[in-house]
């Protein structure tokens, strides 16, 4: 994805609401989640999310992209990535059956962060300024978040953090691959070694759906995670990574609405003003390492 000039016919603000959309398609997407981990067992609520993502996009992209859906020059990069993928999903969907979306969401936003400072150890790229005080303001907003003495201090709290290492790896891969592999054919690789992962260990954890309408959701995690990737694919080829970074974050900024709405749960001042750090840090460093002299790609 070029950080560079937008291609010929793109529109910026289109960019923008496809990027909006897609943040609110995940937010549903992990109030979903947290409504069927009520009922069911996390590994089977990530399988199935991952199951159907493939499916749709098979049923949506399968008879014109064909085989090249599967097409890859790095095939291990793309199973790593997947794996990365497979475990930040498991660890954030059993982060929001025991504590609240928005909280959730939040912890998980620091996975920017981390990803430049691997960015920077693995990669070789340079570290832009601030990044040392960008990551300990991040920290800073999580204890605000979980606050040692807490209601949220617990060992639950460690979820996310672990969905944000694992994303910061998935991050990592997919920096590795683009503009090696296509960019959907990389989208379907990682969902199908997602979903190959989990089938070893969902079968363990399996239970009947209790109603047809539990069914219906679990379809729904799939399709409007598939439709979430789209559309980030999508923002991406009309509006360069500078404009979107501000609205990166609107999928944590979608889950406090739909967390109080759906579950009656609403942080308090402390964890507000955590969240409010994560995001205005994460979008300040987005800032800072796109806005180069010479395009990079992402």
């Amino acid at each position: 994805m070029s950080t560079g000039a937008v291609p010929p016919g793109a529109h910026p603000l289109r960019g923008i609401g496809l990027m909006i959309a897609a943040g609110a398609s995940f937010a549903l997407l992990d109030a979903t989640a947290k409504t069927l981990s009520a009922t069911y067992p996390t590994p089977m609520v990530a399988f199935a999310r991952y199951l159907f993502h493939v499916l749709v996009m098979l049923v949506l992209l399968g008879p014109s992209r064909g085989r090249s859906l599967f097409a890859t020059r790095r095939p291990g990069l793309q199973v790593l990535r997947g794996l990365c993928l497979a475990g930040s999903s498991i660890t954030f969907f059993a982060a929001i059956a025991h504590m609240p979306l928005a909280e959730s969401a939040a912890i998980v936003a620091i996975a920017p962060i981390l990803a430049t400072v691997g960015a920077v150890r693995w990669l070789g790229e340079r570290a832009p300024r601030g990044t040392a005080a960008s990551l300990a303001l991040s920290f800073a907003g999580v204890m605000l978040i979980v606050r040692p003495g807490g209601a949220l201090f617990g060992w639950a709290a460690v979820l996310p953090l672990a969905s944000a290492a694992f994303g910061t790896g998935y991050q990592l891969f997919t920096r590795r691959l683009t503009g090696v592999d296509d960019g959907v054919a990389t989208l379907f690789i990682g969902a199908v070694v997602a979903t190959v992962a989990m089938a070893g260990i969902a079968p363990a954890y399996w239970i009947p759906p209790v109603r047809a309408f539990d069914v219906l959701l679990f379809v729904f995690t799939g399709a409007i995670g598939a439709a979430g990737h789209l559309l980030l694919v999508r923002a991406y080829e009309h509006a360069p990574t500078p404009v979107l970074a501000p609205f990166a974050y609107a999928h944590t900024v979608a889950a406090l609405p739909l967390g109080w709405v759906v579950f009656g749960n609403f942080p308090d001042r402390w964890a507000l003003a955590g969240m409010a750090l994560i995001v205005a840090t994460g979008v300040w460093m987005a800032w800072r390492r796109h806005m180069r002299v010479e395009p990079i790609e992402e």
